[in-house]
């Protein structure tokens, strides 16, 4: 009985006329007008649905795109929290040992002895040596101290080394070398050393503080 009634709807379908649809057995008209809407419907939705939520949609795959990043950034500084504690640590001890190789204001006139008397050690004549005014960084003051010398090439690099040896941080700079005379070997030595210092709370205050215009 179902082999014959597809057999013969089949043969509806074969002998249908395309440009004569009102002809059409009526379940057949029926089928066709639903399949019609199905499609118009899907047609439709494309153009009036989809077309407005495709941008909003590709916004929410950028944002989920964004997520997923910072997700695993912030997951890779969860695991890697414990090194990152222990970097800061290893760098607090290296930044308190170099503080430690700064004077305090009450050693510095000790440490511009220190400077004078490795020259002299060092067998050189001190014919200049004039310290300048400090200049305040952010948590140290930087003091040049313009210094000459005479003396031998030796005497000079035993002078240097002198310096380099010092407990606490000295630096050259603006180096300046003269044939002193006739004696090619005496020689008279321009420098400018650098010594610093750090400043104490009191004065780091005072040097943080912007400066407030004056009232007229």
């Amino acid at each position: 009985m179902n082999l014959k009634m597809n057999t013969n709807l089949l043969e509806d379908l074969r002998t249908l006329d395309p440009r004569e649809p009102g002809r059409w057995p009526l379940p057949i008209r029926i089928g066709a007008c639903v399949l019609w809407l199905v499609v118009l419907t899907v047609i439709l939705g494309y153009f009036f649905v989809w077309s407005n939520e495709s941008p909003d949609l590709d916004r929410y795959r950028q944002e989920e795109q964004k997520l997923r990043q910072e997700f695993r950034i912030k997951h890779s500084q969860a695991v890697n929290l414990d090194v990152y504690k222990q970097q800061l640590a290893d760098i607090e001890r290296s930044f308190g040992a170099l503080l430690r190789e700064l004077p305090g204001r009450t050693e510095v006139p000790n440490l511009l002895v220190d400077i004078s008397q490795t020259g002299l050690g060092a067998g050189l004549s001190e014919k200049l040596f004039q310290p300048g005014p400090e200049v305040k960084r952010d948590f140290y003051a930087e003091l040049p101290i313009h210094i000459r010398l005479s003396g031998s090439y030796h005497q000079l690099g035993q002078f240097v080394s002198g310096i380099a040896a010092l407990p606490r941080i000295v630096t050259l700079h603006d180096i300046q070398i003269q044939q002193d005379g006739k004696d090619y070997d005496h020689l008279t030595l321009d420098v400018t050393a650098k010594t610093y210092r750090y400043l104490d709370d009191s004065e780091m205050s005072a040097f943080s503080k912007p400066n407030k215009p004056k009232g007229r």
